[in-house]
């Protein structure tokens, strides 16, 4: 959000680019727009949990794996994004100022994917969700160690209630821990890195420069699993299958859906923070974990016990600590 002063107001748990919106020029922003940024927000993260459902879906036994999914989708998403993004912002503002940081950025992201699409066969989806939703408190880990920013009282209490809400979702020691539920807190770890790099290497970048790269380093990483598959002959299982499926009319129709999405999502999320503060849109971001609880109950029939509801509890409790605090950059 750019206020009226020019000053553009962020959660460090956000890439800034995501919080200011797409150019740096404040004289082009329009006032704030809470109630569309909120509306934005939660539909962004309907879809988004909608198709991670349907990834969940797609997985397993009989189900593509996860190398064909990123290079299928991102072969549908990535044209339609590059001429979307020529005509609106031209071939100027596209280009990439540092390829290194935007692969190693890009690289980061996509195993996050990796490792979060491979929780999703493995876990009910608001287990997965929740676990994944720690990342603030990564963001709020790493902006003091690697960025020397301050971390307020209320954000250390955060800290400490995410863990403890951890500790009551994935039980280790129990015969209910399942260490399939590492991988999400993982994707978050990742993830939170990855914003790392947004924030110090990759601020000056446009926001469709970043995506391209992205959707380019999916299809790479999806054409190197399949081909190491195939080199190695290596079957894999589940959704570590390398050898390539066959795809029904319904797997077209799945996969452009998912494309979609991801578009529908680019742009969702870029829209609402421009709209808002971005520590209101966090919150709202967190109608996710409440959505895949939905979706799970109803696709997969997961309801999950009451100590497992309480941490997902805690763990969004202490998300909404760590996103609440915005911050002037001059």
């Amino acid at each position: 959000m750019v206020p009226r002063d020019g000053k553009c107001q962020y959660s460090e748990s956000l890439p800034r680019w995501l919080a200011c919106g797409m150019t740096s020029n404040a004289e082009t922003r329009s006032p704030d727009n809470v109630p569309l940024g909120v509306a934005t927000i939660v539909g962004t993260v309907l879809a988004l949990s909608l198709g991670d459902a349907l990834i969940k879906s797609l997985g397993g036994a009989g189900g593509m794996g996860i190398w064909q999914l990123f290079v299928v989708r991102s072969f549908i998403a990535f044209p339609i994004l590059l001429a979307v993004a020529l005509v609106i912002f031209g071939r100027n503002r596209l280009a990439p100022r540092s390829l290194g940081w935007i692969a190693i950025r890009s690289s980061l992201l996509a195993l996050m994917w990796v490792a979060y699409y491979l929780s999703l066969p493995l876990l009910p989806l608001a287990v997965a969700a929740a676990a994944y939703y720690t990342l603030p408190l990564f963001n709020v880990a790493f902006a003091a160690i690697f960025g020397g920013e301050d971390v307020a009282r209320k954000q250390r209490a955060g800290v400490f209630i995410g863990f403890l809400g951890i500790l009551l979702v994935l039980r280790p020691g129990s015969e209910a821990f399942q260490w399939a539920a590492l991988l999400p807190i993982l994707s978050a770890v990742l993830y939170a890195a990855a914003m790392i790099l947004t924030r110090t290497k990759c601020l000056d970048e446009h926001p469709a420069t970043l995506a391209l790269g992205l959707n380019a380093t999916f299809i790479l990483f999806g054409l190197i699993g399949l081909a190491a598959g195939w080199v190695l002959q290596v079957e894999g299982a589940g959704f570590l299958k390398t050898s390539w499926t066959a795809m029904s009319f319904d797997a077209w129709r799945n996969i452009t859906v998912l494309a979609a999405l991801i578009l529908v999502a680019s742009v969702g999320t870029a829209v609402a923070y421009q709209a808002a503060p971005a520590s209101t849109i966090g919150t709202f971001d967190f109608a996710y974990v409440g959505f895949a609880l939905v979706w799970g109950a109803i696709f997969f029939d997961e309801r999950p016990d009451a100590m497992a509801l309480t941490g997902i509890a805690l763990i969004v409790l202490a998300g909404l600590l760590a996103v609440r605090r915005p911050k002037i950059v001059g």
